[in-house]
Order: structure tokens, then sequence, then C-alpha cells
């Protein structure tokens, strides 16, 4: 079995979150979201406040550093669902989960789904 060092990490590893932000914000405007939305689900994940979200995207900084970085909210363990033909709940590697977490937030925005939901507010 190969070890963490020995395998080839996926190229969104070192991918800037800042280059892949505005197809983020694209995908939920041509829904009809907004990008303050977008951000607001990115802030809700990653624990980021706008400031620093703006930041680390002006920085280009990698999705690796970006979600390391992040303090993180607990109930995002509470996202399930498929994100690109898998189950994020199975994803096993860590980085990798939080980035099919985004993934899944934006694909909930952008399918017009209410923003309390999304951020797994109880009702």
């Amino acid at each position: 079995m190969a070890t963490e060092t020995s395998e080839k990490k996926h190229r969104i590893y070192s991918t800037s979150v800042g280059s892949v932000y505005p197809l983020y914000v694209a995908k939920a405007e041509r829904k009809g979201r907004t990008k303050a939305e977008v951000d607001e689900v990115i802030r809700w994940l990653t624990g980021y406040s706008q400031k620093r979200l703006e930041a680390q995207l002006e920085k280009e900084t990698d999705f690796e550093t970006f979600f390391a970085k992040a303090p993180m909210n607990p109930n995002r363990l509470l996202i399930t669902g498929v994100v690109c033909g898998v189950r994020v709940e199975d994803i096993e590697e860590p980085t990798m989960r939080e980035i099919r977490y985004l993934d899944k937030l934006v694909d909930e925005l952008a399918k017009g789904k209410a923003m309390d939901k999304i951020l797994r507010k109880s009702s």
C-alpha cells in the first residue's frame, strides 16, 4: 500500500482557490444566485472572515493551504450527498473531502436550495 508521501497528489491541491473562485461565482450567478451568497457558504465552511477570505483569494493560496489554515466549521460533517460522482461523506483523504464539501455547497446554491438548508441550520 502506498504511503501519503509516495502517492502523487491530485493537481487540485496545488491549484489556487482564487483561480477556481470565479467559476464558483459564475455557476451560482447563472442560476440567479449572487457572489455574496458564494462568499457566505465559503465563510460558513471555512470559518474565514470576509477580509481573510479575500486575502486568501488575492494571495492565490492553493487549496491545500487554504483548508489547512482554516478553522473549519464543525457542522460541515452534516454535508452529505454526491458531488462529481462521489459520495462526500465517504472520501477518506481530509483535504479532498473539504474540497468536495465546498463543491457540494456551491452545487446546492446553484440548484436553488434555501440558504438555511445549505448552511445546515436546524428549523
